[in-house]
């Protein structure tokens, strides 16, 4: 018979490694009207049983290519199945990818899809992307699409453009085996990079390619029919081992695989092949055969077997109907054609060659969902490849679940001292660890951004301000000349809680302002009634609402009824304002509005210990008072669906910290305020609660009287002017009484950063802080 694939010529143009287009690939016919050719990769492992190191080796140095086009960056990972599901894992692991996903057209019930594109000459057309969450990918990242071969770019434009509209990146990257395309397929990703306004980068082991003949299909077409499926005269043995598997493990790229699911994954690979080696002979060669787009576990596994001694090839189940033809130089020599093992699926499954040294084992690897009565009957895999005399050990890998990944990726709480320096009985951070990013901002070039409308103030942080001696000094003074004052607010606010609400509480203080008092609270529940109330301290940002990740943290392990909202003081009522429109619009859970308060001189509050405008010693400073760690950050570069807000902890800061300090000295006068804190909480519960908010008519008084534009530059009571201070740009300081001690931090303040004081007898709060505009 003479050549059947004559009338496919391959040319090579260029190499970017020791492989030239005619030693990656060998050209293979199927009978497909829209592309009656394929390439046959000799590294891949999918038509033919190939070293894993070789496809190893061929994975890491496509990713060396991409590290090179990055410029080192992080990256994520897109691979194409079903052939570079594979090889787009090794690349993602030889860079060591913040996330690596696969395209899919399989169905998993419960999962949304995220994106998807066609691929118009593959048997199969659908790509699906189903990521457990949109929160595993990380738009500030380029993206690397990688395939085992790029013939003209559209499926890989197709793909750009469908991830482009849900998330858009500036960076892309093209990454494949061999790139046949021609320079108008070149030119077309050129005109999307423009349409788009990004760059596409393309990379490739080797650069070619390929002409066919006019009559291609039709000739192919004309072939005698193939033969699958060889009988021997003796069936070789079908056995079968089960293999656990992490449920919260991911088995592979199609929902997510991201960095830290390395190490688990890795180990959980050497559990399989410890149960895998106890079923196969001593030194007995393997072909280890992954079923579709499960490629890269089998990988793993064929690597740990020759790693025991076992001779391995490595290959893959595919959906794709190739031209079987026992002919000298022609690369699918023979094939198996069976039912697809998995529930609900009509159409033939492949493999093709699987064959190696004399008496290798074949090593068939599925997942849970492909264990079904078909796997072992007649026309499933097993027994199909076993009729062709070879022995088949099929490996069922169990336990990977899709809802259990997704439960596992939702946000992780921290505790100190891994962050911030409370300890980690006495408050849980649902926040997210941002340490290590560079956040602040010069104060007076943050503040004009969020007064011109170019930024949120919660997108950034200010500048840690760290006062002079002589104020610190004075922070102690307020400190022991209050604490007796702030322990009774906390005794009086506690009681009223624990009387109203009960004891089975959970306290969730509004970061950062409200931590310290809900500790204080706690320890109050502790010390006067034995009570161990869990403690959760979570973001509220003004105009953006509270954290929803953290709510359904909440309702997820707690009775969202039983949730107490906690924070330090109010001034106008933004806060609980905002509290009370988020929660009355958060889904699938109740929780109560009622925010406890220290003081709630603004008259925003029915739970409070005092209505008085005075100084609570936590507003004096920042991090340094608040556990070291910072006010929290919603910024949509670093916190993805599914993240909680963020914060840093700032560990440096250490030895100037005193937020330990502050709660030991005032939980000290507990036991003295007692009696006095029960009388007040009876008090108060007795008396007209009702909020009138006093304060907010107070602050558009003002706002009036000195024509401020907006009433956000009004910031009324001691807690607020302190926080303009510290972390804006202030104009004014208002103060009732010029020599009140309450607020002579202020004055200290006010003088240090030469803001004016100015003298309001008829202030209804016990000073106002005005912010600047700098616009």
């Amino acid at each position: 018979m003479s050549d059947p694939t004559s009338g496919i010529r391959l040319t090579a143009t260029g190499s970017s490694s020791p492989w030239s287009v005619e030693t990656l690939v060998r050209p293979g016919l199927r009978r497909n009207p829209r592309r009656a050719h394929l390439l046959v990769s000799e590294v891949l492992g999918k038509h033919i049983p190939v070293d894993p190191a070789v496809v190893t080796d061929a994975a890491d140095r496509l990713a060396d290519l991409v590290l090179a086009a990055v410029g080192g960056s992080d990256v994520d990972v897109l691979g194409f199945a079903e052939t570079a599901t594979g090889l787009g894992h090794g690349v993602a692991a030889r860079l060591g990818a913040h996330c690596y996903l696969h395209s899919t057209r399989r169905n998993v019930p419960g999962t949304d899809v995220y994106a998807e594109f066609q691929e118009g000459h593959s048997h199969a057309t659908d790509h699906r992307l189903l990521p457990t969450s949109v929160g595993v990918l990380a738009p500030q990242l380029p993206l690397v699409l990688v395939d085992d071969e790029i013939s003209t770019g559209t499926t890989a434009l197709e793909a750009v453009r469908s991830m482009h509209a849900v998330t858009p990146r500036t960076h892309y990257v093209i990454a494949s085996l061999v790139d046949m395309r021609t320079p108008e397929h070149r030119s077309e990703s050129d005109s999307v990079a423009v349409e788009l306004g990004v760059v596409i980068d393309s990379v490739s082991l080797a650069q070619g390619s390929v002409a066919l003949d006019e009559n291609l299909v039709a000739s192919v077409a004309g072939l005698p029919d193939p033969e699958y499926n060889p009988v021997s005269a003796a069936a070789g043995t079908v056995t079968r081992v089960d293999a656990s598997w992490p449920a919260a493990v991911p088995d592979g790229g199609r929902h997510g695989f991201l960095a830290t699911d390395a190490a688990p994954f890795e180990t959980a690979v050497a559990d399989v092949a410890a149960v895998v080696a106890t079923a196969v002979t001593t030194g007995r060669a393997v072909i280890v055969l992954g079923h579709e787009e499960l490629m890269y576990l089998p990988l793993r596994l064929a690597s740990a077997l020759a790693d025991r001694g076992h001779p391995a090839l490595f290959q893959t189940t595919t959906r794709s109907p190739a031209y079987v033809l026992d002919e000298s130089g022609y690369p699918l020599r023979r094939g198996f054609r069976f039912l697809a093992p998995e529930l609900g699926e009509a159409e033939a499954r492949y493999v093709y060659n699987a064959s190696g040294p004399e008496d290798a084992l074949i090593v068939l690897v599925v997942d849970e969902p492909a264990d079904t009565e078909v796997l072992f009957d007649a026309t499933g895999p097993a027994r199909t490849i076993a009729a062709s005399g070879a022995d088949v050990l099929v490996v069922v890998v169990r336990g990977a679940d899709p809802a259990a990944l997704t439960v596992s990726r939702r946000a992780v709480p921290l505790t100190g001292p891994e962050f911030g320096s409370y300890a980690p009985h006495e408050v849980t951070w649902l926040l997210k660890d941002l340490s290590a990013v560079a956040l602040e901002a010069d104060i007076a070039e943050r503040e004009k951004k969020i007064q011109e409308g170019t930024a949120h103030y919660a997108e950034s942080l200010p500048v840690e301000y760290q006062p002079d001696s002589a104020y610190r000094e004075l922070f102690e003074t307020v400190l022991h000349d209050s604490a007796s004052r702030l322990a009774l607010a906390v005794g009086t606010v506690t009681e009223l809680v624990l009387a109203e609400r009960g004891h089975d509480i959970v306290l969730a203080s509004l970061a950062r302002a409200g931590t310290p008092v809900g500790i204080l609270m706690r320890r109050w529940a502790f010390e006067m009634h034995g009570l161990e109330l869990p403690h959760y301290a979570v973001s509220i940002v003004r105009d953006r609402g509270i954290d929803a990740v953290a709510l359904r943290y909440l309702a997820d392990h707690h009775d969202s009824r039983s949730v107490v909202f906690v924070d330090g003081w109010t001034g106008k009522g933004a806060i609980a304002r905002e509290l009370s429109a988020a929660l009355a619009e958060f889904d699938g859970a109740e929780f109560d509005d009622d925010l406890a308060v220290l003081a709630d001189p603004g008259h925003c509050a029915r739970t409070y210990g005092t209505r008085d405008d005075f100084l609570i010693a936590s507003a004096c400073l920042n991090s340094t008072v608040s556990g070291l760690v910072s006010r929290t950050v919603l910024n949509d570069s670093l916190i993805r669906d599914g993240d909680f807000h963020g914060a840093k902890y700032y560990a440096d800061l250490a030895a100037d910290d005193v937020s330990n300090h502050l709660l030991d000295t005032v939980s000290s006068q507990f036991a003295s305020v007692r009696t006095a804190a029960e009388t007040a909480a009876a008090e108060v519960a007795e008396s007209d609660r009702t909020p009138s908010w006093s304060g907010w008519a107070s602050v558009e008084k003002v706002r009036q009287q000195f024509g401020i534009s907006h009433v956000n530059f009004v910031k009324p009571g001691v807690g607020e002017t302190t926080r303009v201070l510290l972390r804006r740009v202030p104009w004014r300081v208002l103060v009732r009484d010029e020599t009140a001690p309450e607020h002579k931090h202020i004055r200290m303040l006010a003088e240090a950063r030469g803001v004016p004081v100015v003298e309001v007898p008829d202030l209804a709060y016990s000073c106002m802080g005005l912010i600047k505009d700098v616009t």
